[in-house]
């Protein structure tokens, strides 16, 4: 899988005395991955809370490349992440990634950039969300597990998709930095699909096209934004897109246990996912410009990265070819959220 973010940012004490990162023009998203000793950003058998499906490193993962490639923008540089700088500038806010498991992949990774600072920190979890807190900046971060941003809602036919609702929206909205994530499930069916029927304009159904579907959760997620956001505060949101093995230009390749390096070049060969194309022209039609939406536009470095994924090494020796090692990809992601914020987006 790949993320992109979106990001409706405005100015807030968070984008305040920003460093000047890159020049006018430089698209941070454009570039190649590139080999570097100093990395990776950090150890993760020193970051405790790392879930047992992305701890590659701990479950026997014997090559160690993955963790050396550093995102190359063309013709400016990353700033690498600076844990201490980005509690500073997050000082006495709440973070908050709304989505699937690939929300969790993100912020965990947040976590272990995160947790080589020396400060007292508390950390509460329930079936819903898990959120660490720093003490002594009064920040926290959080992820709430939200599959689709709609609701789905037990109603006496059955369980309900309802593409017309985002009651976790009350929840959300007290949170100064939002990062949403969403695509995982869409397609899933069978006994994996944790919905019996579809509500679409208050008329229920039981099944529709789910790029379609997709797109009216997206559209009623900005009508959200453009209502209920608050636009003195940060807000993000995500989606995944898929690898496509047959893209790889490796006819034998039937997974990705095998895959230790990125692939070559700048474009993924696959070319622009559809769900993406869906994304961009939602967010021109139905965002407000005073509310705007920046596309932090991650999908084609994470899908060049083959060799980011855990493969085999998990704790439950499935085959993972959809979440991502910590450390790893992940951590770029982070990054550029960094420099985002130091640019004030």
């Amino acid at each position: 899988m790949s993320i992109l973010i979106l990001a409706c940012v405005s100015t807030s004490d968070a984008s305040q005395s920003f460093l000047q990162v890159k020049p006018t023009g430089c698209n941070l998203y454009e570039g190649k991955w590139v080999y570097d000793e100093s990395y990776p950003l950090f150890d993760s058998s020193k970051c405790p809370s790392i879930r047992k499906v992305f701890d590659c490193f701990k479950y026997g993962r014997p090559d160690h490349q993955y963790l050396k490639y550093r995102w190359q923008p063309n013709g400016c540089d990353l700033p690498r992440f600076d844990a201490r700088d980005f509690l500073r500038r997050m000082k006495g806010k709440k973070i908050v990634f709304v989505g699937d498991s690939v929300s969790d992949n993100h912020w965990q990774s947040l976590v272990c950039l995160l947790n080589g600072i020396n400060t007292t920190t508390s950390h509460v979890t329930n079936d819903a969300f898990s959120t660490l807190k720093f003490e002594e900046y009064g920040a926290s971060i959080t992820v709430f597990l939200s599959h689709y941003l709609v609701d789905i809602t037990n109603e006496p036919i059955g369980r309900v998709l309802n593409l017309d609702s985002i009651k976790d929206g009350e929840i959300w909205k007290q949170a100064d930095v939002l990062i949403f994530n969403t695509w995982l499930w869409w397609y899933r069916k069978g006994p994996k699909q944790p919905w019996d029927y579809i509500k679409n304009d208050g008329k229920i159904v039981k099944d529709m096209d789910r790029m379609e579907a997709f797109r009216k959760a997206l559209i009623i997620w900005a009508k959200w934004v453009n209502s209920d956001v608050n636009p003195s505060k940060p807000k993000f949101s995500s989606k995944e897109s898929l690898h496509l093995i047959t893209k790889w230009n490796e006819p034998s390749a039937r997974d990705c246990s095998k895959e230790t390096t990125p692939l070559n070049g700048t474009t993924y060969p696959g070319g622009v996912p559809l769900a993406l194309k869906v994304l961009k022209e939602v967010l021109r039609s139905n965002t407000s410009p005073t509310k705007p939406v920046h596309l932090l536009d991650i999908t084609n470095l994470s899908q060049l990265r083959k060799d980011g994924h855990p493969s085999k090494y998990n704790a439950f020796r499935g085959m993972d070819c959809t979440h991502w090692c910590v450390a790893g990809v992940p951590d770029t992601w982070n990054q550029l959220l960094y420099a985002e914020l130091l640019q004030g987006i």
